[in-house]
């Protein structure tokens, strides 16, 4: 599987306008998604993380079992 990162730029610039940002690297078995916050991250402006998982499936063609979705809150991945 390769990232297809330009299916991720408007995303990414939504993402950025709410001081996130968003990497993405292919695991074992699919894909991480870390979002980082920013010093001036809007601290309610994520969606939850199902929404989060069905946009990134819809982005990188990635069934959402396959997605390890860790927000700026989280210690570890779910």
């Amino acid at each position: 599987m390769t990232i297809d990162d330009s299916a991720l730029d408007g995303l990414r610039s939504t993402l950025a306008a709410d001081d996130y940002r968003l990497t993405v690297t292919e695991t074992g078995t699919g894909v991480e998604a870390r979002i980082t916050a920013g010093p001036d991250a809007c601290p309610d402006c994520l969606v939850p993380k199902p929404i989060m998982r069905s946009v990134l499936t819809s982005a990188l063609g990635v069934p959402e079992k396959d997605i390890v979705l860790v927000y700026p809150a989280d210690r570890t991945g779910d």
